[in-house]
């Protein structure tokens, strides 16, 4: 287990990737390793990220190898510029130059719309199939010592057995939740075949600030914070009675950074099960329902939006709940923020938006 203190003392100066780190979750996590004095690199093709969610931290392009070089040798202030590879992790030259040197990459980069992988079958396992792939291939070329994984509770399926316990025989229900399986598997062949410390985080149901609100594939409480906010009703996918267990992105984070630091990078995958791409639960290990989120956010927001039912997404699961005990028990993990804390910053980060 980790204090703030002790990762403070272990991502100090330490050469690290975020795939995907000017997305939602990845640019909260890229401003964590920041704090804790890392030397970032971001990898991302701004096709669902930007680069403003990683304001106000200065940001230095890595457009060449020349110039990748000069960000290396060149004098920094504190604390040092991120280094931005503009580009798809489908890009294995830009990969290899964003990985050289790297100790710990967190692979976030993933296209992860249910229904949109429903829709585009083969781009979704382009990019979150052969993409994280690549990216194993690219961290043994490059001699990273530990990979963490972005995995999501999708994995689980709709078994009615509840809590969610890592020991589940998985039953994925669509595109989306079969490729993020697939990198599971793949986590852990790269582990037994290559000796890559691997560690796979399996995602509840996650939101806070910097989530995109703009799409039709919105998670639901940035759907809701963009309908509160323009006046407009909450559409409720079924008939409300779906839960969730909903995690503030800042303890999606804690997970992170503890599975990046759990053990030290020179214990060996064999060294412990977490390691050879062990799954872990990352929630909060509570559960509302979506008619409750639509009330409590109403209720935040001062504002009466009667929601509008339509008929259930193919693809959906009926309810999420996680037991956390293993993240509890494997990486000294304890969600901090309670679901209402939570929405009152997010609702408010919205509202300035």
């Amino acid at each position: 287990m980790h204090s703030k203190a002790d990762l403070g003392l272990f991502y100090r100066g330490l050469p690290v990737v975020v795939t995907g780190g000017a997305g939602f979750i990845g640019s909260h996590l890229a401003r964590a390793l920041v704090g804790h004095g890392a030397e970032v690199r971001v990898i991302d093709d701004l096709s669902g990220g930007t680069l403003d969610n990683l304001a106000p931290l200065r940001i230095q392009e890595a457009t060449s190898q020349a110039s990748a070089a000069a960000a290396r040798t060149s004098i920094r202030t504190s604390p040092p510029p991120i280094r931005f590879f503009r580009s798809s992790i489908l890009d294995a030259e830009a990969l290899a130059r964003c990985c050289a040197g790297a100790a710990v990459v967190f692979h976030e980069a993933a296209l992860a719309s249910v229904p949109a992988s429903i829709e585009q079958p083969r781009r979704y396992l382009e990019v979150n199939v052969l993409g994280t792939q690549q990216l194993l291939e690219t961290a043994v070329k490059c001699g990273v010592r530990r990979v963490v994984f972005a995995s999501s509770s999708s994995v689980y399926g709709d078994q009615p057995a509840l809590p969610k316990v890592e020991t589940q025989l998985p039953d994925p229900l669509s595109p989306y939740a079969q490729q993020k399986l697939t990198g599971e598997h793949l986590m852990r062949v790269w582990s037994l075949c290559y000796g890559l410390s691997t560690v796979c985080l399996r995602y509840f149901n996650i939101f806070g600030p910097y989530q995109r609100a703009d799409s039709a594939y919105a998670a639901v409480v940035a759907a809701f914070a963009n309908a509160l906010l323009t006046g407009r009703p909450l559409r409720i996918f079924g008939d409300g009675s779906a839960s969730r267990d909903f995690t503030f992105v800042s303890d999606v984070v804690q997970a992170n950074l503890l599975a990046g630091a759990a053990h030290g990078l020179d214990a060996p995958p064999s060294a412990d099960p977490l390691l050879a791409g062990g799954v872990v639960n990352i929630a909060r290990g509570e559960r509302i329902t979506v008619a409750e989120l639509a009330r409590l956010m109403s209720e935040i927001a001062r504002q009466e939006a009667p929601p509008v039912f339509e008929p259930p997404r193919a693809g959906d699961v009926l309810h999420s709940l996680a037991d956390i005990t293993r993240a509890r028990q494997w990486l000294g993990y304890e969600p901090k923020t309670t679901v209402r804390a939570g929405l009152e910053e997010t609702m408010a980060w919205y509202a300035q938006q």
